[in-house]
């Protein structure tokens, strides 16, 4: 994400949250130099060890989403909200203008072009949280 906020970036985390009394058991994982190759690019692409991205990835086929997906949905949600408001600011200073004037900028077109863009963006977020 190209534009994360700190309040979006606090949702990323690489390691798992520490538990009271630790972690007791330990499970090793053999696996193939291709099967290594996937887990370091899907765990990179999640931004997650590859132990949480194991662990993740088994204990969601009952809820069919990873605590990580849900925290990079969330992320880009606040994301898109900072997103949003910004666009909004702009399209209400345009009103404004175009009011007192009576013409209409010339970037009103571009702007509601990415209120458009954002809109399917949060729409694509959503989606995702819908098909997690």
């Amino acid at each position: 994400m190209s534009e994360e906020t700190p309040r979006a970036r606090a949702f990323l985390r690489r390691r798992r949250s520490n538990v009271e009394g630790g972690r007791q058991h330990f499970h090793k994982v053999k696996v193939t130099p291709e099967e290594e190759a996937v887990l370091l690019r899907l765990s990179k692409a999640q931004h997650v060890t590859i132990p949480r991205l194991l662990i993740e990835s088994a204990l969601a086929v009952e809820t069919s989403e990873t605590p990580t997906e849900r925290r990079n949905a969330m992320a880009e949600l606040y994301t898109l909200h900072r997103l949003l408001a910004a666009i909004s600011n702009n399209v209400n200073q345009m009103a404004k203008a175009t009011n007192a004037t009576g013409t209409v900028p010339a970037e009103l077109v571009e702007t509601l072009r990415a209120v458009r863009r954002t809109a399917e963006r949060i729409d694509d977020a959503i989606d995702g949280l819908a098909t997690s």
